[in-house]
């Protein structure tokens, strides 16, 4: 049976080390690939098959989740998990939503960092269990959004990323009416941005 090929990007080359160290001296993995930032990672990653791409959050230059989202685009198959200190829902989401299949909090064991890795590696989606349990208890949250029909269709162009006037003209109203129901799109969905807007609109479904 192969090897499970792992790749990781870390600017902390302790850390780095240390965890290149652990995969690869580890009956079934390797781990050949390491990379300081994105950025290099970028220009290295489509020269190798990568099973489980393991991504630092904090890194210099593009970061982590950012890094998700250009991979993602570039077709990348390999099983992506976030690796952080960070355990904020903003963090969590925005790398779900941008792509990583998993989430976990730097400092766990190692049996249970291979354990994640070869989870990932095998369609599954690894995350360290409070992490886990903020997920769930975020969609078993009430959703009293109540937007209406107009307001999603409205709600829906703004995740394509079109404009007011764009918005306008596909639905035949006028912007100031755009602007009516975004205002009352902001309000229901509890938001003060178009970002956090689209972000709800994907994490609680409200859109196709």
């Amino acid at each position: 049976m192969a090897n499970i090929k792992v790749a990781l990007i870390e600017d902390d080359p302790e850390i780095r080390q240390l965890m290149q160290l652990l995969i690869d001296g580890s009956p079934s993995f390797e781990c050949k690939q390491v990379y300081a930032d994105v950025a290099t990672a970028l220009a290295d990653l489509p020269k190798h098959t990568i099973d489980v791409l393991l991504m630092d959050i904090d890194l210099p230059g593009m970061t982590g989740i950012e890094g998700v989202g250009v991979l993602k685009r570039q077709a990348f198959k390999g099983a992506i998990i976030m690796l952080s200190v960070h355990e904020d829902d903003e963090a969590v989401f925005d790398s779900l939503c941008a792509g990583a299949i998993g989430y976990l909090v730097k400092g766990l064991p190692p049996v249970q960092l291979l354990a994640a890795i070869e989870d990932a590696h095998q369609g599954g989606a690894p995350m360290s269990p409070h992490i886990a349990r903020r997920v769930i208890q975020t969609f078993q949250q009430p959703q009293n959004h109540s937007l209406t029909n107009r307001e999603k269709e409205v709600l829906e162009h703004l995740c394509e990323g079109e404009n007011y006037r764009s918005i306008a003209e596909k639905l035949f109203i006028s912007a100031n009416t755009v602007k009516a129901h975004i205002k009352n799109i902001y309000e229901k969905l509890q938001v003060n941005t178009r970002a956090a807007a689209v972000k709800k609109a994907i994490q609680q479904k409200i859109v196709k």
